[in-house]
């Protein structure tokens, strides 16, 4: 056993690893620059953690999702591992706390957000740090080809300038070929050097439908498919529509979105992680971090944005290695909305701007001001304010956010926090003289470690079940200790926020980069053009138009999915079916012909022939002249 087996075996109770992590660890050990590309599931978290237990220092970890970054603090400080979290959102007295318990405190894991990267404070701090790792989650943000851009993103490379010998280790699920070459010369990497892991999930059947009757068609799979499920719809109002629906019908299902507040939201997801047969409807905001083995089935009720999402999204189903299925039902509706919505997610230039004044008015910022500044975001009050259209203000936003102006944070589940801000012999001083506080002073004592050194998260609900006390109660000694000095708190809140990169500029003097902003819209219109092509196109191995899409060539047809099923009807072999679509390809390609010359020029059974004719005919590889004559349809 070696050393990372030590580590995994010690900390996690396993003694072998999944596929790659250990040659990535291997690669990372050795200090190279590696880019880890490992499908949804496949244990990426792993890496850098067992590299990081494995030597001396801490790693940073730079993700811009701060749900994920709350969970896996959680998980690791659950194993006695310390670790520590800075996000948007944070005070600066926190955030100073924090960077100072990375130099002098032996945490192991620094989970910072992009947005953070370029602050002075940072810059400053990390140069005191024992680094070993800079580990770079959901890479494919750094790529403006890639589907989920974040300029923050463009400011890891600059960190590497202040460590010039700490490797890097960059990781994600979805990436393209282009993006993949993308994410190296973003992160400066001394040398192009790639670890993947195939996409194909053997396991995984994928199926598309197309329904009007969609509930009809996710009642049956609920009752056919034994196991849990996830059922990815658009809106908030569906989640809760279609999980009535379900329950009214013996489903035991719930409802799951980001406008929950983040105690039903954890409740929920507790339930349906212990269940064996729940299925939750949700927005995407469930299942980022979520690994539930059991899930046999995801379910899209609407088309997603992007190949890359659905992927990744259907990629939650199967974890376990047994059979699974991943469904996107549509209809002829939803692929014209689709296209429609392009419109919307591409503003023009004058609306761009207009929501950036809004954005200053509505917090009140005054010109030249603003910079490094949050504030809580609301978009639906904004937009009802200012009279703005949501779907228009959020892509103008994403817009602002590549130039650089503003970023705008996932949905934040932020506990309450406190910390003493007096030493232990002040803060007994107090106790003595404030002979109320006393017993709550020593509750939090109690039940709270590391309350003196950092903020640590508390719940005011579960202090009030401690003391047989209304919460109310718990909350109120809680400001009124502040108020006196003897603590620093923060209640829980539960939203996005908006973070000003830049100081407030003049709606005149807002500069967006007309090529950017023209490259961006064409990207979009790839990734649309994509998603339609993979839903519309039912002649090819589902899994192969998957796989081809991420740069992986020269595999096998699944022989399970709807596409594949059609084309096992025939009961042809593959080399068969092969061997006849080889040559009537090549015939029909150079000029048309009549059936009968087709079949008379293939070295084939007649009734083989024109079974791969009639079935490229009902998929419209081929189609009719005028003159009654077949030929290739060039797409």
């Amino acid at each position: 056993m070696n050393q990372f087996e030590r580590t995994l075996f010690n900390y996690w109770g396993f003694k072998k690893f999944r596929p790659l992590q250990l040659e990535i660890i291997q690669s990372t050990h050795k200090k190279q620059d590696t880019l880890g590309l490992m499908p949804t599931g496949g244990g990426k978290s792993m890496t850098f953690q067992v590299h990081s237990l494995s030597n001396e220092g801490i790693c940073i970890v730079i993700t811009p999702l701060i749900a994920l970054m709350k969970d896996q603090v959680d998980n690791l400080k659950s194993k006695k591992i310390k670790a520590i979290a800075i996000y948007s959102g944070m005070s600066k007295r926190e955030i100073e706390i924090a960077f100072d318990n990375c130099i002098y405190g032996e945490i192991k894991f620094l989970y910072i957000s992009p947005e953070r990267l370029k602050t002075r404070l940072f810059k400053e701090k990390i140069q005191h740090m024992n680094v070993n790792l800079i580990a770079v989650d959901e890479a494919h943000c750094i790529s403006q080809w890639g589907y989920d851009f974040r300029p923050a993103y463009l400011e890891i490379v600059h960190v590497r300038e202040l460590l010039p010998n700490v490797p890097i280790l960059a990781l994600t699920a979805t990436a393209t070929p282009d993006v993949v070459k993308d994410i190296q010369d973003k992160l400066g990497f001394k040398k192009h050097h790639v670890l993947s892991k195939s996409f194909e999930r053997k396991n995984l059947t994928y199926l598309v439908k197309q329904k009007e009757d969609k509930l009809g068609f996710i009642l049956s799979i609920c009752n056919k498919v034994k196991g849990a499920g996830i059922i990815y719809v658009r809106t908030r109002k569906r989640t809760k529509e279609i999980a009535s629906a379900l329950q009214k019908r013996g489903v035991n299902a719930d409802f799951y979105h980001a406008g929950l507040d983040a105690n039903t939201r954890q409740l929920k997801q507790e339930a349906w992680m212990k269940s064996y047969n729940a299925v939750m409807v949700s927005t995407n905001a469930f299942g980022m971090g979520i690994d539930k083995p059991n899930v046999r089935f995801v379910l899209h009720y609407d088309i997603p944005e992007s190949l890359e999402a659905y992927f990744q999204e259907a990629g939650r189903a199967g974890r376990n290695g047994r059979e699974s299925f991943a469904v996107l039902l549509y209809n002829k509706i939803d692929i014209a909305t689709l296209k429609t919505n392009f419109a919307k997610k591409n503003p023009d230039m004058l609306y761009i701007k207009n929501v950036y004044e809004a954005l200053g008015n509505y917090y009140q910022i005054p010109i030249g001001a603003g910079k490094g500044n949050t504030y809580d975001f609301f978009i639906e009050d904004i937009c009802k304010k200012y009279k703005l259209d949501i779907i228009k203000t959020y892509n103008s936003i994403k817009v602002l956010e590549e130039e650089g102006y503003i970023f705008v944070s996932e949905s934040m589940e932020s506990r309450s926090r406190v910390k003493f801000i007096i030493d232990r012999n002040t803060l007994y001083k107090f106790q003595i003289e404030n002979n109320t506080f006393d017993i709550f002073i020593k509750l939090l004592l109690r039940n709270f470690t590391g309350i003196f050194t950092e903020y640590v998260p508390i719940s005011e609900e579960m202090l009030a079940k401690k003391v047989n006390a209304p919460t109310e109660l718990i909350h109120k000694y809680f400001i009124t200790l502040a108020k006196m000095g003897v603590i620093s708190y923060y209640k829980a809140k539960q939203n996005p926020v908006i973070f000003y990169s830049e100081e407030r500029v003049p709606q005149d003097n807002i500069y967006i980069n007309r090529e950017s902003y023209e490259s961006r819209k064409e990207r979009q219109r790839v990734r649309l053009d994509a998603m339609i092509q993979y839903i519309t196109t039912q002649s090819k191995c589902r899994s192969l138009q998957l796989l081809e899409y991420f740069g992986e060539t020269n595999k096998q047809r699944c022989g399970n999915c709807d596409s594949c099923r059609k084309r096992n009807e025939l009961k042809l072999t593959k080399t068969q079916f092969d061997g006849i679509l080889k040559q009537v390809k090549k015939m029909l390609q150079k000029e048309s012909k009549a059936a009968h010359e087709i079949v008379q020029s293939i070295d084939a059974a007649e009734e083989d022939v024109l079974k791969v004719i009639n079935y490229l005919l009902d998929y419209k590889k081929i189609i009719y002249t005028n003159a009654g004559q077949l030929m290739w349809q060039v797409k």
